[in-house]
């Protein structure tokens, strides 16, 4: 197999009304991968503008359709333009691009399929309601995927996108990112995990329905339980 280059990476960022924060997010994601792709989630403010003005390739859904939704069509341009991995982060500040660095070099060439990173040696700076549900959700991964998953729902992460394209996915939501861990360990899929800043600066509304979003989890366990 060979080996996967630097130039051979790209960003992909699901976005949905990050004005604020996107214009950024793409600069300093280009300092580290030429190619940042932003996928805006029907966004109504100018989210999209601003990131094409700062030189990202932006793909817009008419609809929002959702993170995981935003993941595959942001892959799915990737896979087209030719580039071999992925390195995915939010838009809204939450992670910071400056650490892509550790994701390459942990990565490897591509010796490993997936990098995580792991925000749990800051977790004393999460709220406490997300620290609990994440040791909570990780717990049930880990148990899943036969591998320690210690920070299972964090979206910043470098995944093979031929490994991507091997996992029979049916997640559209958040869900999409648990079950890309689930699905890939039980197939083999070497996995890696590297430390990163834990950031929360109090000004981003999360996009996560506690209701739906944690039926859509335990779905997610109950599909991959089957498989």
């Amino acid at each position: 197999m060979n080996s996967i280059r630097a130039s051979d990476i790209c960003a992909v960022v699901p976005c949905y009304n990050e004005e604020r924060t996107i214009g950024e997010i793409v600069n300093t994601v280009r300092r580290h991968v030429e190619v940042c792709i932003v996928v805006d989630d029907c966004s109504t403010d100018r989210t999209a503008h601003l990131a094409a003005k700062c030189g990202a390739r932006v793909l817009r859904h008419e609809k929002n359709l959702g993170k995981g939704m935003a993941l595959r069509n942001g892959f799915a341009l990737a896979q087209a333009a030719g580039l071999r991995a992925a390195i995915t982060l939010d838009g809204d500040g939450q992670h910071d691009p400056e650490e892509i660095p550790r994701f390459v070099k942990t990565f490897d060439g591509g010796k490993v399929d997936i990098v995580l990173g792991d925000r749990m040696g800051e977790q004393e700076k999460m709220p406490f309601v997300r620290r609990a549900t994440n040791r909570f959700a990780s717990w049930c991964i880990t148990r899943m995927a036969g591998v320690p998953i210690s920070d299972s729902q964090v979206g910043f992460r470098l995944i093979r996108l031929d490994t991507w394209q091997r996992l029979d996915l049916d997640g559209r939501r958040f869900d999409l990112e648990s079950e890309v861990i689930i699905k890939a360990c039980q197939r083999g899929a070497k996995i890696a995990q590297v430390p990163i800043r834990t950031i929360y600066n109090g000004t981003a509304d999360s996009k996560i329905n506690p209701l739906l979003d944690a039926l859509r989890f335990f779905r997610v366990l109950w599909r991959c339980r089957k498989a």
